[in-house]
């Protein structure tokens, strides 16, 4: 089934009269779909279709698509081959299938398009050139088109067609979207009408685009980390030392990363990576088989839906390993290890890490701000321009009162007495003794942020505070230029006034004159500004080296890992992000929800706590959670070329801002409030609910704390961003679905789920999935490689989908199902379908299930071994097919 205007191709097959291979047996009719290109005259298989067990009246739900790309024309040749399966090899799916051929037919697409009633009987030929094994009729039937009377509801306006082309125009921008496959169904509804179902999965560039910004990133603040180690100055033996453990250590990480950028930038090819790839180590910042899946609907007395899904293996450090564990659990560890560390440093804590962070970041962010404000007053004092002059005063003020806030903390100071304390020669006041500034003499461990009295406290407090006496003169001189004005009525009223008579020179300054009053204050605020960053700067520099110091040589590897894991993480967020956005473009209430609260990001996981999926997991908590540090900004982009609407990540690993370029006509139909460059916010949330045989002896035999404490954790932050959007945005702006169940209703329900004790719990993954999208959210779905599990997970809720939002039929739940799930590979009999997107990589992946051998011999020898191994046997058992 084609959308576009090119020429039909079979939407739907049905067989009659089959005779099977065997003669006390109906056949398992299967049908294989090739093309015969009539000017190369080659056969390329093409699709196939699901296998309806035991008819001889075949109906195939499965459609045939074609590639955008393939040139069909009224000439092309579709084949259709008929097989009986024989052996389905349900336990394997990768294993071939034992078929027979039953028959054969050819036609062309002019054949089709002359059928008077949208339908081809075609004669079955065997192998041995008898025609009465069977028929097969083909329909041509294509999306967006029913029987005649069923779309009488659907307008053909402008405006409708335009908001179907910007809900699909994410499948179509080829910046960002690649290799699409696509597969079209027809289902019955519960009223025996037909709808058809088109699913369409797609690669996603930012798989390694946005990997590659990252690691650019890094290494520029690595970098950046070591010149302002370097700028402390002179340092006492043992810091200095420190010191050069640490840059030497930074080095490392930066030269690791360069080469591994260099790999990435000479990849070319697919735009995913293949699980069978996560163990290498060019590739471990790139998420596993990220895809985008997105389902249309097109049924009677209906507008099309569409509904879609992420889907991502678990963002983990898979080359790294688990052998001790995930992230959460060596994150915990080693800040327990930290204040005992072997070496000798000051310990602070990651709230005092994170807070000496933010503070370099703000005067490294405001100090430019501050100096350009600045000259911007002196600009509107030469053109004597009054109006320009209180401007730009206004905003100097705010941004300097908010650089003066940023450095009220007690850290700031401590900071400076301990870098103080580490500089050769620092001698106690009091009594004539060598402190740990010295290398003769032992260094302690502290526990805590040290304080020197001997150190004269309130330097730092009269450094700061000269910045904002700097202000007040410049505001007075402002006020009293403003005073020699001639009075005018329709003036603005002055700002108020600040008593500082003393610094204002004894004459009237004239009109001439404002630019030669002004520039020695406003010199003197850069000049103040500009010490409290460079002592701000170092203090805090210090404080991270002690961190550094502190971690070596296990917090640089963690750090390591943790980029890891958030590049994946975030990768397939942009890729959501993106996706939602174009979907949503004419949609206002989700708009209006974009800028005034944000989104949720729902993320799914079917990880066992069981083995090395309890490391993946904790590796998965740790960078979803990261993402709260994210937020994405809308931009023009500068032209519709696609290489200009590629998102740009830029600022640190504190804080990230993933910029969405869109062309210049999308983005004027945008709220001002996104235009204007509003930060918007995503509120990432993570349920796991493992469901594989592991699972089962986790829940009998092991330890699920971890599950339940993330889904716990979760929901608190579910719940939470629930509430702010009932209080911003109301309901109207949400989508509306069939069932109608309150949201307040869902989130108590999965309250109550997410703190009672049942193994399995799916209901959990369900209810959030409902919630997110009946929240406008974007849909995440991960296992280990974002194959097996994962495909089981959605194609279930797709189906379900169908059943409660568009009355699918309950005879053909199951068949759809089937349908959907169909992975079929047949070497050169069947081609394989979407729920592996891994066809490059399944032959290596294709390893028969593993089993459990326990040495018989020797668990004679004890009888207490012997029941050991009949109940381990049993569990095992039992796990198979539970």
């Amino acid at each position: 089934g084609l959308a576009s205007p090119r020429p039909s191709l079979p939407a739907k097959q049905e067989c009659r009269d089959l005779i099977g291979s065997g003669r006390d047996r109906t056949p398992n009719a299967l049908v294989q779909v090739a093309v015969i290109d009539p000017r190369e005259q080659y056969l390329v298989s093409q699709a196939c279709t699901e296998i309806v067990e035991g008819s001889r009246d075949p109906l195939f739900l499965t459609g045939v698509t074609f590639p955008p790309e393939y040139p069909a024309s009224p000439e092309t040749l579709v084949k259709l081959t008929v097989y009986d399966v024989r052996d389905k090899a349900r336990d394997n799916v990768s294993k071939p299938l034992s078929v027979s051929f039953l028959g054969s037919a050819t036609f062309s697409v002019s054949d089709l398009l002359r059928s008077k009633d949208d339908q081809l009987t075609l004669n079955l030929r065997s192998s041995d050139g008898v025609l009465a094994v069977g028929t097969v009729l083909v329909s041509r039937v294509n999306m967006g088109e029913m029987e005649e009377g069923d779309m009488d509801h659907i307008t053909a306006d402008v405006q409708q067609a335009q908001k179907v082309r910007t809900c699909v125009c994410v499948c179509e921008c080829e910046s960002l979207f690649k290799n699409p496959v696509c597969k079209v169904y027809k289902f019955q509804t519960v009223d025996s009408k037909w709808m058809l179902v088109r699913e369409q999965m797609e690669e996603c560039t930012l798989s390694f685009s946005i990997p590659r910004q990252l690691l650019h990133l890094y290494i520029q603040e690595d970098m950046r980390r070591i010149q302002e180690l370097r700028d402390l100055g002179e340092l006492s033996p043992h810091w200095d030392n420190l010191r050069k453990e640490v840059i030497g250590r930074y080095g490392q990480v930066i030269a690791a990363y360069q080469e591994t950028l260099a790999e990435l930038n000479k990849i070319t090819g697919p735009s995913f990576k293949p699980s069978c790839s996560k163990a290498q180590r060019y590739l471990e910042f790139i998420p596993i088989n990220l895809h985008t899946q997105r389902m249309r609907v097109t049924c009677p007395r209906q507008t099309d839906a569409f509904y879609d899904v992420i889907t991502v293996g678990a963002p983990a450090a898979h080359f790294q390993g688990f052998k001790g564990g995930g992230l959460q659990r060596l994150l915990s560890r080693h800040e327990a290890e930290k204040k005992s560390t072997a070496y000798q440093c000051i310990y602070y804590s990651p709230e005092h890490t994170a807070k000496a962070q933010e503070v370099l970041h703000s005067v490294g962010h405001l100090q430019p701000l501050i100096s350009g404000l600045a000259d911007q007053l002196l600009q509107a004092a030469q053109q004597h321009s009054m109006a320009g002059l209180r401007e730009a005063l206004k905003t100097l003020a705010g941004k300097t009162e908010q650089f003066v806030h940023a450095l009220k903390d007690e850290l700031v100071k401590s900071a400076l007495l301990a870098l103080h304390a580490a500089q050769p020669g620092y001698v106690t006041k009091n009594q004539n003794q060598t402190l740990p500034g010295h290398q003769d003499s032992p260094v302690v461990c502290q526990d805590s942020i040290p304080c020197h009295k001997e150190y004269d406290e309130e330097e730092w407090d009269r450094v700061w505070a000269d910045v904002a006496k700097s202000l007040n003169c410049v505001i007075a001189m402002v006020d009293k230029l403003q005073e020699q004005e001639p009075i005018n009525n329709n003036q603005e009223q002055p700002i108020p006034k600040q008593v500082l008579a003393d610094v204002i020179t004894s004459h009237n300054p004239g009109k001439r004159d404002w630019r030669e009053q002004l520039c020695p204050l406003v010199v003197r605020l850069k000049e103040c500004v500009v010490e409290v960053v460079v002592r701000a700067r170092r203090a805090m520099t210090f404080v991270l080296l002690q961190e550094a110091a502190c971690s070596i040589p296990q917090g640089l590897f963690l750090k390591q890992r943790r980029d890891v894991v958030f590049s994946q993480a975030l990768a397939a967020l942009a890729c959501g992000f993106v996706m939602r956005l174009y979907a949503g473009m004419e949609d206002k209430g989700f708009l209006r929800q974009l800028h005034l609260v944000g989104l949720v990001a729902q993320f799914e996981s079917l990880l066992s706590t069981y083995s090395e999926e309890i490391g993946m997991l904790e590796d998965m908590e740790v960078g979803i959670s990261d993402l709260h540090r994210v937020a994405f900004k809308i931009t023009q982009a500068k032209t519709d070329d696609p290489c200009d609407l590629q998102p740009v990540v830029i600022g640190r690993r504190d804080h990230y801002t993933v910029e969405v370029p869109l062309p210049r006509l999308a983005f004027q139909t945008l709220p001002h409030e996104i235009k204007e460059g509003k930060a918007l916010q995503v509120y990432p949330v993570l349920f796991n609910v493992g469901i594989n045989e592991q699972q089962t002896i986790a829940d009998r035999f092991g330890d699920i704390s971890l599950q339940e404490r993330i889904n716990q954790r979760n929901f608190e932050i579910l719940d939470s961003y629930y509430k702010s959007l009932s209080d911003k945005v109301p309901s109207e702006c949400l989508p509306c679905f069939q069932t109608q169940t309150d949201l307040k209703d869902l989130l108590g329900t999965l309250g109550q789920n997410v703190v009672t004790k049942k193994r399995k719990n799916v209901e959990i993954l369900w209810l959030a999935g409902t919630i997110c999208r009946r929240l406008n959210g974007i849909r995440f779905t991960s296992c280990k490689s974002a194959k097996d599990r994962t495909s089981m997970s959605v194609t279930l809720e797709q189906c379900a989908l169908l059943r409660d939002e568009h009355q699918l039929n309950k005879d053909y739940f199951i068949r759809a199902l089937d349908c959907m799930r169909s992975r079929l590979t047949q070497g050169e009999v069947v081609c394989q379908w979407d729920s592996d997107p891994e066809a490059a990589c399944s032959v290596a992946e294709n390893k028969p299930a593993s089993r459990h051998f326990y040495p018989i011999a020797l668990l004679l020898v004890s009888s207490h071994l012997l029941v050991v191994w009949l109940i381990l046997s049993l569990v095992f058992l039992l796990a198979k097919y539970q």
